[in-house]
């Protein structure tokens, strides 16, 4: 399949479209057994869920967010994403701290996310994510089908099935990650 149609979307093969993807993300898609992902550009200015949603007629039941966590346990730093539908919220201080076995947990802060992940903040994905973190996925993602996830700039999205997110390495899936808003 070299299209793939979303709402007004049209995505193309994301190997096809390097420039529309942060370098961890292009690497990651271009490994033997990487799951098949399509591309498209969108206006930056729009790549916030909501705008992005509203400008280019996705559900928002079909945008899944990628949030970057931070956690400490007697001194020692652990890093996690979790990915959720865009119409529930991380259980953060259950589920995700519970996973991680930590104290305090929070969410990572723009800065460090961004330099720890080498994606624009807005745009992280769990393609591509340093390959210690875990990437908790929500089980409601992987049922979802075809998806919207960030491709690690603003400019672009990345279209791709929830179930594949479940082949990513270091990827859990949980059910009851998120809760609905």
């Amino acid at each position: 399949m070299t299209q793939v149609t979303l709402g007004n979307l049209r995505a193309v093969s994301a190997l096809s479209r390097a420039e529309l993807l942060a370098d961890p993300v292009h690497q990651a898609l271009r490994r033997p057994g990487a799951p098949p992902a399509w591309v498209v550009q969108i206006d930056p200015e729009l790549s916030d869920t909501a705008s992005f949603c509203n400008a280019y007629d996705v559900p928002m039941a079909a945008s899944a967010n990628c949030v970057v966590l931070s956690g400490k346990r007697a001194g020692l730093q652990k890093w996690a994403a979790a990915v959720i539908l865009a119409t529930t919220r991380a259980d953060v201080n259950g589920v995700v701290k519970r996973f991680l076995d930590v104290r305090k947990i929070s969410f990572a802060p723009m800065p460090e996310a961004v330099a720890a992940s080498g994606m624009e903040y807005g745009g992280i994905t769990p393609i591509g994510l340093p390959a210690e973190w875990p990437v908790l996925v929500d089980q409601a993602v992987v049922d979802a089908g075809l998806v919207v996830i960030g491709s690690g700039i603003r400019g672009s999205k990345i279209l791709i099935d929830g179930a594949a997110l479940a082949t990513l390495p270091s990827v859990s899936v949980i059910d009851g990650l998120a809760n609905s808003i």
